[in-house]
């Protein structure tokens, strides 16, 4: 293992520690966001669904271009524009009063967002060896998590739900992080690939976007994990403000479940990949979706904080099954021309993020805190729409390893077509 660990690229250890520390900053403020609008400014729980989805919905469409664009350019600069533009964003947050102000931020949030993730992921698989990207791709997850555990603690001593403190704190610290991005950058420049080389005709956006979606095996994952991280997206918009809507302290609740759902990634996450490893990754993608749904369900039959906590448990374990082996996945479908692309448009299926806030919020609107069944039986009946999609997925995946076995060696894209 530490020969493992010594043979990554500083470039990989550079966005693995950047990650810790800049999930830690978003993590004080943007989980907060639903309830700062509900409590502080009054916005209805619709509304403020409108206002939290917007950041996902510009990321739909942007993360496909992001990835192509740092196909065709290079990911240095995607990657050094994008943070950049990212801590200005976090300034603009914690100036911001009105909730205008707040749907064109979060905008510009999502935006930035979904230009640096799937670059910072092309990069990371850029500079790893392929055997070395399971453990490459696990380690940026658990930074994440590492980052969130603090992060929720934080930023309620800081006082999240009421004031704009945090997000100056997030928008230094993605200043530093693209600062340091820059050094090193500079340092490894010769390792950096721009996604065509010389001679080679450039890579047309048209092209790029057809052969993603003309893919048998990535199409029905793209529309399955829809409906998975709209699972998951409740978990930052209607459970918060159901939460505070039910409880007093339902912001402390919910900060103490932010932080349980980063130490239960951390501890479950290896052994949980260790055995899904040996089956197939989609297998990974069906089990998150179960555990996800049966949480949310189990939401609209809990009467404490604590039943929530030990709730988070279970959507956890469906979080680490799902996000765990999703890169992996795409990693292993994807054509390394089109490597940035496929990760781009994966960001399509954050349409699941737009959709939840806004199907939560239009239930709790109706039935309130009253009404929890009414709320957390559809929202969890959502979820579990994308198991046909994922099963067409294993399908199409078990029949194209076949192929390629058979055939020994030809290119995953020639199978596809």
């Amino acid at each position: 293992m530490k020969e493992q660990l010594r043979s990554i690229h500083p470039l990989a250890w550079t966005i693995i520690a950047g990650t810790i520390f800049g999930r830690m900053a978003t993590s004080m403020s943007i989980p907060f966001l639903s309830i700062y609008l509900t409590t502080r400014l009054g916005v209805s729980p619709f509304h403020t669904g409108v206002i939290v989805s917007v950041s996902s919905l510009v990321g739909i469409f942007a993360s496909f271009y992001g990835g192509y664009i740092s196909d065709r350019i290079g990911r240095r600069k995607v990657m050094l524009v994008s943070i950049a533009s990212w801590a200005l964003v976090f300034v603009a947050f914690a100036l911001a009063e009105v909730a205008w102000a707040f749907f064109v931020i979060n905008a510009l949030n999502g935006l930035c967002r979904s230009l640096f993730e799937p670059t910072s992921r092309a990069l990371l698989s850029d500079v790893t060896p392929k055997e070395k990207r399971l453990l490459v791709y696990n380690m940026r997850y658990a930074a994440i998590n590492v980052g969130v555990v603090a992060g929720p603690l934080l930023g309620l001593m800081l006082g999240s739900a009421s004031t704009g403190t945090p997000f100056m704190v997030a928008a230094g610290v993605y200043a530093l992080y693209g600062v340091l991005l820059l050094i090193q950058f500079t340092r490894y420049a010769a390792d950096l690939h721009v996604g065509t080389t010389a001679g080679e005709a450039p890579l047309r956006m048209g092209e790029a976007f057809r052969t993603a979606s003309r893919d048998p095996v990535f199409m029905p994952i793209l529309l399955g994990t829809v409906f998975c991280v709209m699972g998951y997206a409740h978990s930052n918009s209607t459970m918060p403000q159901f939460l505070s809507l039910s409880f007093e302290e339902g912001t402390q609740w919910f900060t103490y479940m932010l932080t349980v759902n980063a130490v239960c990634v951390l501890a479950f996450q290896y052994p949980l990949v260790r055995l899904a490893s040996r089956f197939s990754p989609v297998n990974s993608l069906i089990a998150g979706n179960i555990c996800i749904a049966v949480s949310l369900l189990l939401c609209g039959m809990l009467n404490s904080g604590w039943m929530f906590i030990l709730d988070m448990v279970l959507f956890t374990v469906g979080e680490v099954l799902l996000f765990t082996m999703l890169d992996v996945l795409i990693d292993q479908i994807a054509d390394a021309q089109y490597k940035g692309t496929y990760f781009g448009t994966i960001g399509f299926n954050n349409l699941g993020s737009v959709l939840a806030p806004l199907f939560g919020g239009w239930l709790l609107d109706i039935y309130g805190q009253t009404a929890p069944l009414a709320v957390f039986v559809p929202v969890a009946l959502s979820v579990v729409i994308g198991i046909p999609f994922l099963l067409v997925a294993r399908r199409r995946l078990a029949q194209r390893t076949a192929r390629f076995a058979a055939q020994g060696g030809e290119s995953v894209q020639q199978l596809s077509s």
